[in-house]
């Protein structure tokens, strides 16, 4: 690898683009960021991929790329399979389309698996050998980390922690938990208590409800911590499974429901002991994702690096 190489990582989301570029330390020296328009579909990403490209600063000395992109990735070809927030996607093959794009070598993964790649290497799982993640966003994605590599099932399954049934009528980890399923909760509440706290809180008709929690788990709000509560429960018996599974050394939570911190990790510790059968207790410690919105960028930008030092 020469000493010189600068790498280019992307997160391509259903709401954000993102591309970051940075040294082999991993040190950035440009961002690049655009909202995504949903009802534009895959072929403006793409038009503001090309336009990025032309603004990126050094791109002679780009050695590779990587890319986490939002949906069920076909890693070994590059090929996406489908995106559920952004039509014109799917049986795209990224990979190729960058590549002719850039000259540069190209690497493509599913965005939980990139994320979970940066946490265990320069976030919260750092150290340790068996590192899981989940991201709580507008869903909820998971990857598995297994000394340093991504832990990959057959193609284009991977660590799909969201899509686990809580019951046999079907809810999902994902229906009760994703930022939507959240946001609803908080939102049937305030409609049924319209002069509580949480809807005092929520003020604003076009802010996510969920946003309200944190403040009113600050004032002591009860109707904050039995949503919260719920919410863990769910979470802890969804990853009671993983554990019994995969046995990780820890857990890491991201995403926007990773903001309320303490107020979800101690409810989700205290209950995953409850589920988890006392042959394996203590379990893993959980913790809260520490690279925020570089998670993925990161993670792609290690992806793009291991292509050459690889």
């Amino acid at each position: 690898m020469e000493p010189d190489n600068l790498f280019l990582g992307i997160e391509i989301g259903g709401t954000k683009l993102q591309l970051v570029v940075a040294d082999a330390s991993m040190r950035i020296c440009q961002r690049l960021r655009y909202a995504i328009d949903p009802a534009r579909g895959a072929e403006h990403i793409r038009s503001q991929i090309r336009d990025a490209w032309k603004a990126i600063a050094s791109p002679d000395r780009i050695a590779a790329i990587g890319v986490g992109f939002g949906g069920p990735v076909d890693w070994k070809r590059g090929t996406i399979r489908v995106s559920h927030q952004i039509a014109g996607w799917g049986d795209f093959n990224l990979l190729q389309w960058l590549q002719e794009l850039t000259g540069k070598p190209v690497m493509v993964e599913n965005d939980a698996n990139t994320a979970a790649l940066a946490e265990a290497l320069y976030g919260a799982g750092h150290g340790f050998e068996r590192v899981f993640y989940m991201t709580i966003g507008s869903g909820i994605g998971g990857g598995m980390i297994v000394q340093e590599a991504i832990y990959h099932g057959r193609i284009p399954g991977e660590v799909e922690v969201g899509h686990l049934r809580l019951n046999r009528e079907g809810d999902t980890l994902e229906s009760m938990c994703s930022g939507w399923a959240v946001n609803k909760k908080v939102r049937a509440y305030i409609d049924q208590h319209p002069g509580s706290l949480l809807a005092q809180l929520h003020a604003s008709p076009s802010a996510p409800e969920a946003t309200a929690l944190q403040p009113a788990l600050e004032s002591g709000d009860a109707a904050a911590k039995q949503i919260t509560g719920e919410i863990a429960d769910h979470l802890a018996f969804a990853l009671s499974h993983v554990v019994h599974l995969f046995h990780p050394d820890i857990i890491i939570i991201g995403g926007g429901l990773s903001l309320l911190k303490e107020s979800i990790l101690r409810p989700v510790s205290q209950q995953l002991a409850r589920y988890v059968m006392h042959a394996f207790l203590p379990p893993p410690p959980v913790q809260v994702a520490s690279l925020e919105e570089d998670v993925v960028p990161i993670g792609a930008l290690e992806l793009a690096k291991r292509l050459v030092v690889n």
